[in-house]
């Protein structure tokens, strides 16, 4: 595929000042976009889509209303989620022929939460340039805002919708001494903090809500008063980020402790489960546990 008539529009405006944009070279251009308030758009970014010969985008009525705002002319070609298999070949294939197209997303850094990562996978796979354009995130900035430690943090993106495997990745990142970010619906972040009530315990977070938007609001506490404050509310609305503090180290437990832990574990469940158990609540080796409560039925044979 060839470029025909090129593009002799490529300008943007920032408020009554025009700029040209230079041309862009051949490859994917992978652009971040604000999270809410459009000014927060980088110079760099602005130029880029100005230049572009196309922009790919989740939703082009979003992307066509950032344009609008400042004057950009460059034509919108749908990739999101539903139709990006579709599409990929043709897109790679444009790529190849020398186009240079840049790559949002509705909202922050492009990859994040959306299919763009096998586009660019595609690409370099292909020996096709990918150029990043950094700027706003969600997470970087619901990060920031959350007073939470930020040496260390895991993005866990938008957490699953079946109940088991949200259990499952509650196991899995519970221990982890590492700050947590993720995303959440509106709709389902009441009962999510429920559930990090109980699978989380101990932990201070951070709810960020409309982030550089008119309404935001960033709530703190630990995950039952942060329940309790929103469930209160007629109506939670907006894109929430949540940020989840890393676990409060524990006193190690005494034997008595242990022993008591066991003892009660032991009326309820068979041996195994009885040590799986222990072994989980106190961070201790299951096998300890286990010879534990072998030496203590020796113990009462005797």
């Amino acid at each position: 595929m060839t470029l025909q008539n090129p593009r002799s529009d490529r300008r943007y405006s920032i408020g009554a000042a025009e700029f040209e944009a230079e041309k862009l070279g051949p490859g994917l251009h992978v652009v971040a976009t604000p999270i809410g308030n459009l000014r927060d758009i980088t110079i760099r970014a602005l130029a880029t889509l100005a230049a572009a010969d196309a922009i790919l985008c989740e939703d082009t009525r979003t992307t066509a209303k950032l344009l609008e705002r400042y004057a950009i002319r460059t034509k919108l070609l749908p990739y999101h989620e539903h139709n990006a298999a579709k599409v990929r070949p043709g897109i790679v294939e444009k790529l190849k022929s020398g186009m240079a197209l840049a790559l949002v997303s509705d909202a922050g850094m492009p990859l994040v939460s959306d299919p763009g990562y096998r586009l660019v996978a595609k690409a370099l796979a292909s020996g096709i340039a990918v150029t990043a354009y950094p700027g706003p995130s969600a997470v970087l900035t619901g990060l920031a805002l959350s007073g939470l430690p930020t040496d260390r943090f895991t993005f866990l993106g938008f957490l699953p919708t079946k109940s088991g495997d949200r259990k499952r990745l509650y196991a899995e990142f519970a221990q982890l001494h590492s700050t947590l970010v993720f995303f959440e619906s509106p709709h389902r972040i009441v009962a999510t903090l429920a559930e990090i009530e109980a699978a989380w315990p101990g932990r201070t977070l951070a709810v960020t809500r409309e982030l550089t938007k008119l309404h935001e609001e960033v709530l703190r506490g630990s995950a039952g008063e942060l329940r309790e404050n929103l469930a209160a509310r007629a109506a939670v609305k907006g894109e929430i980020t949540v940020v989840a503090g890393p676990p409060q180290e524990q006193p190690a437990a005494s034997e008595e402790e242990i022993d008591a832990a066991i003892e009660e574990a032991l009326e309820t469940m068979p041996a195994g489960r009885a040590a799986a158990e222990i072994a989980r609540r106190f961070d201790i080796g299951k096998k300890e546990i286990y010879a534990r409560i072998l030496a203590r039925k020796a113990a009462a044979d005797v």
